[in-house]
This record gives C-alpha cells, structure tokens and sequence, in this order.
C-alpha cells in the first residue's frame, strides 16, 4: 500500500471513534482510545508473484453461519522468519482480492478467528504488507458476519504485524 501506515492507523482510529457506521458498540465509544498494533515491521512485506490456479469456487462459513462464496486465484508463497508460508487469494464477485489468514497470534494476541489483508497487484506483483492487516468488523461486534479464514490459509508462523487483539 502506498499510504503511510502512521497516517493509515490515526484514520482507523478516527473513524472508529466518530461513532458512524463505527463497529465498535455505541456503549463502549466514549472510553475508546484507539486500536491496538504491532510496531512496524518491514520484514513482514513483501512484493510476490501469485502462482495461479485454475479458478475455483469456494463457499467461505461466515461468523454468524451464513456461507458467502469467492473465487481462489492463485497461491501466494513467502517466508517468515526462515520459515515457508504460502496463503490463497480469493476474489469476490465485484473483481477485489480478499486475503484472509490466521495465525499463530491467532487467539493470543490477535483476533481468534483471524484477520484480513488488502493486498495490490503492482508490476505482476502482490504486495502483501502485513502492517496493514486488520481485525474483520465481527471482532468488535457480533452484529457483524465476516467470512472466516479456510484451513488453507491458516499459517503455521507469527505475523507479528498489523492490528492486535481489540479488547
């Protein structure tokens, strides 16, 4: 992403504290002070190829039981403190990459059931900077239905980057 991650943070922030369309519950706004992150972390970005596959429907399970369905596009394989990773793409139906993962913060000191990454293609590329992965809107709230993570991309290393635990 070529916002500034301080700037992109003090945004969210904001955003979330105005109160409108905020998912953070109406009771809890006047003693929000902002979310919570990992320092910066440059060695959790990276700008990779996507190993395409051919399409492939998928139906995702949601956090209030509903299924939503996305297209798998490829796979995307970095590494992780010396560590192989590799995560699915998806694509949603109005054409946007969705990246969803968890991880071994999962559960601890992130999100349990896992969080989200906007990911770029630049140059044939994809940049996946995890400094901007992000809690779904069902960690704040259960009036919320996020899709949740499939078992393929739930990474066996620590992305000790992005958006921490809410409460």
């Amino acid at each position: 992403m070529a916002e500034n991650l301080a700037e992109f943070r003090k945004r969210k922030d904001e955003f979330f504290k105005t109160g409108h369309e905020s998912p953070i519950p109406t009771e809890e706004l006047s003693t929000f002070a902002g979310l919570k992150y990992f320092e910066k972390n440059l060695s959790l970005r990276f700008e990779i190829p996507l190993e395409k596959v051919p399409p492939q429907a998928l139906e995702f399970e949601t956090s209030t039981g509903e299924k939503r369905t996305y297209q798998k596009v490829g796979k995307l394989k970095f590494e992780v403190g010396g560590q192989p990773a590799e995560l699915a793409l998806y694509q949603s139906d109005s054409g946007s990459y969705f990246l969803p993962f968890r991880d071994t913060t999962s559960g601890k000191e992130t999100y349990g059931a896992g969080r989200y990454l906007e990911v770029e293609e630049k140059e044939g590329k994809f940049v996946l900077d995890f400094n901007f992965a992000y809690n779904p809107y069902c960690a704040y709230s259960p009036n919320f239905s996020c899709p949740l993570p499939p078992l393929e991309n739930w990474l066996k290393v620590a992305i000790e980057a992005g958006e921490k635990n809410y409460h």
